[in-house]
């Protein structure tokens, strides 16, 4: 994607180490912002949120667990209606885009955004741009009304299309002058935020009065604080399924082993959630607890006990765990893909490799 531009996070700091990884916000470079009622407290169906709006200094700590007396530690920005925004329902021009790869509840997202702005908001200019951050600059755009994504969430994939890359920071930050697009919301996982952070830094340099929000797209559900990321259960449920077949077909043969790759670049949810919900699964490989193949308390020393009682076994493993054991193939590790996410070694075959010959 060619995305150059370092982030650097806004920090703010108070008393007994308390630490605010805070969000970028307009009016870090626009002066005397004015501010307007929200449209929530006069909407009769949603009235009573006035009693809830988030005060503008709540945050949320990131370890909920800390002793007596450590430091208060870091906080993030809790998200929420507030009772002042700074956007006119009437002169909100929105779009939506999606990127990078599939995930399962896209659809939903995109229906739940339009509605939320048109019912509770008033918005009525929603723009959805296809083909995912190309499409800025193809001008590709579909209008986006409650009536087009009524029954969008019960099909897969996103109505907008997607595409990894395609990152033209100018034409896109163009484009979105260009449209007098003034909010744009961007789904997508790590290397789409980061292109998402670069527009931002884009429309801070020209001063436009443009908010930016990113919608973490992730299955892997690794994202702190926040209960279950979009798509999370699905891919759980998902994972019984092949689970399932893995232990029909290990247990059909003679010391047969069943190996299961779960995603999880960097996190075991999945394939940790998918374990204790299968109960037939013997050992769970996650990113987060390393291990060894070889000697005492080593995979294959397990993998022979559990063989010796059972006649087979099951395992699953999330794709990021293990990375570091794949010493040979070390060359590639540096390579990405078109949203400059590290490609991982495939370990799920260099696993089944190491333990065929021991084991057939």
């Amino acid at each position: 994607m060619g995305l150059s531009t370092k982030y650097e996070p806004k920090i703010v700091t108070g008393d007994a180490g308390y630490v605010l990884e805070d969000v970028p916000h307009l009016s870090d470079y626009i002066s005397n912002l004015p501010t307007y009622p929200n449209p929530l407290q006069d909407n009769p169906a949603y009235s009573v949120v006035k009693q809830y709006f988030v005060n503008v200094d709540d945050t949320v700590a990131q370890k909920i667990v800390v002793h007596k007396t450590s430091p208060r530690g870091i906080h993030l920005r809790r998200a929420g209606p507030r009772q002042k925004v700074y956007f006119e329902s009437d002169e909100v021009h929105a779009c939506i885009v999606t990127c990078g790869g599939l995930c399962p509840g896209l659809n939903t997202v995109i229906r739940e955004i339009v509605c939320g702005l048109n019912y509770m908001y008033g918005v009525k200019r929603i723009l959805g741009i296809e083909g995912g951050y190309k499409g800025f600059y193809a001008r590709n755009t579909i209008p986006l009304t409650p009536k087009v994504v009524n029954d969008i969430h019960k099909r897969g994939g996103t109505i907008l299309g997607t595409s990894r890359g395609g990152h033209d920071t100018s034409k896109i930050v163009d484009s979105i002058q260009d449209r007098g697009i003034n909010q744009v919301y961007i789904i997508g996982g790590d290397g789409t935020q980061k292109g998402a952070s670069v527009i931002y830094e884009e429309i801070k340099r020209r001063g436009l009065k443009v908010a930016v929000a990113g919608i973490p797209k992730t299955i892997d559900n690794d994202i702190p604080v926040i209960d279950k990321s979009f798509g999370f259960d699905t891919a759980v449920e998902e994972a019984q399924r092949a689970i399932n077949a893995a232990h029909v077909e290990a247990e059909s043969v003679e010391n047969g082993i069943g190996v299961v790759k779960l995603m999880g670049r960097y996190s075991g949810f999945i394939a940790m959630y998918a374990t204790l919900a299968s109960r037939d699964v013997d050992c769970c490989l996650i990113p987060e607890s390393p291990f060894y193949l070889e000697g005492p308390g080593g995979l294959f020393e397990y993998m022979e006990k559990r063989l010796k009682e059972n006649g087979h076994m099951i395992i699953v493993m999330a794709e990021g765990a293990g990375q570091e054991l794949l010493s040979e193939s070390m060359h590639t590790m540096d390579q990405q893909d078109a949203s400059g996410n590290k490609l991982l070694q495939d370990v799920g075959l260099w696993i089944s490799e190491s333990i065929k010959n021991p084991y057939k």
